[in-house]
């Protein structure tokens, strides 16, 4: 499953099919209009199979069969224990891959017309806070808090969906460097 996840087109299609909504592939296309649609079809049938996405619909189009998938949001996740137990290297593929997706979603927000940064609140602001092991899950814990209140929020008149990406990590600094005297 995390490797299934861990990819930037499926990630893109996995925040495309978030709100509870049930989309076509076609659907899928026109939302994700940077992505060759038979990439979108084939990473759709791989997280169908997985069984990320279900099938909610389908119905004859042209003699075709047209299929309505929905997230299954529970899968949509990857296990703190999957997490526990991730290597350095799978940790690195999966930040690269979360950045590479952002990255391609934010330029594709940006190539829509009429595209307004500051009208949509846009924001990437970075900044460096000195937390203790105990402070630092507090503010995880806040942060997904905050998420959990509105994780539930649907399409509705007058929401549009927002990607919001936090990151922690550590920088370079030692974990007693505010305690060290200053260096010459």
């Amino acid at each position: 499953m995390l490797e299934l996840l861990l990819h930037p087109v499926r990630l893109r299609v996995v925040w495309a099919m978030s709100g509870d909504r049930a989309r076509t592939t076609s659907e899928l296309c026109a939302a994700l209009p940077d992505i060759p649609k038979t990439s979108v079809y084939r990473h759709v049938g791989l997280l169908a199979e997985a069984g990320l996405l279900e099938v909610v619909d389908e119905q004859r189009v042209r003699g075709a069969v047209e299929r309505h998938y929905r997230l299954r949001r529970e899968r949509a996740v990857v296990d703190p224990e999957v997490g526990a137990s991730m290597t350095l290297e799978d940790h690195r593929h999966g930040f690269a891959a979360a950045v590479a997706a952002l990255l391609a979603e934010f330029n594709a927000y940006l190539d829509r017309p009429g595209a307004d940064p500051v009208a949509d609140s846009v924001g990437y602001r970075q900044g460096t806070l000195w937390l203790t092991p105990d402070e630092l899950a507090e503010v995880v814990a806040e942060v997904m808090g905050v998420f959990r209140a509105r994780a539930g929020h649907g399409p509705a008149p007058g929401r549009r969906p927002y990607l919001v990406s936090p990151v922690f990590f550590p920088t370079g600094e030692a974990p007693d460097a505010g305690n060290a005297p200053p260096r010459r």
